[in-house]
């Protein structure tokens, strides 16, 4: 057979967690027609695999895309991590259904909620829908290097059915059945599912509650029951489930997934001001699962850490004098740190107590030295700014300063907000009823970087660590994930599946340090990421990128969920 692809020399690590074998992989329109010893067959092109890995595109199942396909159709950096096929539209932040004239609804929802940049969204978004079957008609013909698929958001509906009310005021009954219309019409046009957030951390810019935070949960339960099909994605409440109202909450979702038929998920992290807290949601949702339901959390292969530096963010930039300097070009703000009677001013103001208002989200919080680390390189453990600083007999400020002075100004530091503990942060990993994805990839473009969370899990806990083997992480991201978000053509390498495979050296494999990069529509910052040990990246049958560089090919295609 004369293959479109042929991928030689390889050890398959297939994504079943059966033992990995050497051998080569042919493809053809965009499936995996062979797999043996296939060293007699012609083939368009051919990727050598020798002393690599070959194995299923990772899949993420947690990013909010919907903006950035607009400008960036393979997807960075999520690509460059292995990701071969993403679910956007998460927490109920979509693009649709909203009508153009009033697109600055949605922008007000995502804005700081997920830190993407609204001057950036009416530069890079072309609008050209009012419906979300529109909007998937859009999506199906920009050029796409990944695969991309997406939930309706309860925000968007929100809006496009109540306007400004939606931001104030509580569903009326002609509202409601607009909002099951929207949600019916979605799901029924290919809609991954519906998703909504009710978390405090999600706020507007003008700091008022994102619009399905308005929603009662009869809405939020007649929405979710009017579906018929799909899965529910949804931002809680509490943080933990050792309290009574986190019990409730928790409660109530197993409910309504019995009661719906729903899938329903959610993320779920350690916390060290609450340790353990998460192992009674884990009881929930085993017991939700026996009775009929289904539930299943989404974890984190690391710390959720918020990054700090004097490019992007740091916890003093709306201080007194802080803010003045912060506003002023980079080498300017390095010209106030070398004016002694400046940096003195500066030092005494940051470290003051904090007075202002509380933090949410993934915002820079005020800062706990101990609880601050200095990201020098990738691998780590790092070392807190309070140690360093008591190395070295001098005030943490003092430190990050000189850090960032010796660094030309890029200096980042990390300040982890959840899964401080890396043993509860494996533990929650190994449960049965937890899938490794949560990079919200997309979102939070200048406060954090969590791309990678698939090749820190290769990187970290697999080569540096042995907390699994590699054929238990790749299963982990690849077909227990895609069997999870129902891609089940996905996640393995097997004859009649479609040919997302990446192929890596295990040896080096896992990300390079985060850059600033100001790439946007209109100028807008972003953190970047790169990976090292990424031989080729491979989606539906054709080489996106090879060695991390993109080859031009844009094989990437909307993922519709096909209703029976």
């Amino acid at each position: 057979m004369a293959f479109d692809l042929l991928v030689k020399n390889g050890m398959i690590v297939d994504g079943s967690g059966l033992p990995r074998y050497r051998g080569d992989v042919g493809a053809k329109d965009g499936k995996i027609v062979e797999i043996g010893r296939l060293s007699g067959e012609s083939a368009k092109e051919v990727v050598d695999a020798e002393g690599r890995v070959v194995a299923p595109g990772f899949v993420d199942g947690h990013t909010h895309m919907d903006a950035q396909i607009f400008w960036d159709p393979i997807g960075t950096s999520s690509c460059f991590q292995g990701v071969t096929s993403v679910v956007m539209g998460n927490c109920g932040f979509t693009l649709a259904p909203c009508r153009a004239e009033e697109a600055d609804l949605v922008m007000r929802n995502l804005e700081r909620a997920e830190d993407i940049s609204r001057a950036a969204m009416k530069a890079g978004i072309k609008w050209r829908w009012e419906t979300f079957p529109q909007f998937l008609d859009v999506l199906e013909q920009l050029p796409k290097g990944i695969n991309y698929a997406g939930y309706v958001g309860h925000c968007a509906i929100r809006t496009h059915v109540m306007g400004q009310r939606a931001f104030t005021d509580e569903a009326t009954e002609d509202d409601l059945k607009a909002m099951i219309h929207h949600t019916q019409e979605a799901i029924a046009s290919g809609a991954h599912g519906f998703s909504t957030t009710r978390s405090v951390a999600h706020q507007t810019s003008d700091d008022k509650p994102v619009a399905s935070r308005l929603a009662s949960w009869a809405e939020f339960e007649a929405l979710v029951k009017s579906m018929g099909g799909g899965m529910v994605e949804v931002a809680g409440e509490p943080r933990g489930a050792d309290g009574h109202k986190a019990r409730a909450y928790y409660e109530g979702l197993s409910k309504l997934a019995i009661e719906s038929g729903r899938p329903i998920t959610f993320g779920l992290f350690s916390r060290r001001n609450n340790p353990g807290a998460w192992r009674t949601t884990f009881d929930i949702i085993e017991r939700t699962n026996r009775e009929g339901g289904r539930m299943f959390a989404q974890v984190h292969s690391r710390s959720l850490n918020v990054l700090l530096s004097f490019e992007t963010h740091l916890p003093f930039d709306k201080w007194e004098m802080w803010r003045d300097m912060r506003k002023l070009p980079l080498a300017e703000q390095k010209q106030w740190l070398l004016n002694a009677d400046k940096r003195r001013q500066l030092v005494e103001i940051a470290s003051k107590p904090y007075e202002g208002p509380t933090v949410v989200g993934a915002e820079a919080r005020p800062p706990q030295w101990d609880w601050i680390f200095a990201l020098t390189d990738m691998k780590g453990p790092h070392k807190s700014m309070a140690d360093l600083a008591r190395m070295k007999n001098t005030h943490p400020v003092e430190l990050m300063i000189d850090m960032a002075l010796e660094r030309d100004m890029k200096f980042f530091m990390i300040q982890p907000v959840a899964n401080e503990d890396q043993t509860e942060a494996l533990e929650l990993m190994k449960h049965p009823r937890s899938v490794v994805t949560f990079s919200d990839s997309g979102a939070h473009v200048s406060q954090i970087m969590d791309s990678s969370l698939q090749t820190h899990l290769l990187s970290h806990w697999v080569r540096d660590k042995q907390a699994f083997t590699l054929e238990e992480a790749v299963k982990m991201i690849t077909c227990d994930t895609a069997t999870q978000f129902g891609f089940h053509d996905r996640g393995l390498i097997r004859e009649g599946m479609a040919a997302d495979i990446v192929v890596f050296d295990a040896d080096t494999v896992g990300a390079r340090m985060p850059e600033v990069v100001t790439d946007l529509p209109a100028g807008a910052k972003r953190l970047k990421q790169k990976c090292d040990g990424m031989a080729a990246t491979i989606v539906n049958g054709q080489v996106l990128l090879r060695d991390n560089e993109p080859t031009g090919n844009l094989p990437g295609k909307l993922l519709r969920k096909k209703r029976g």
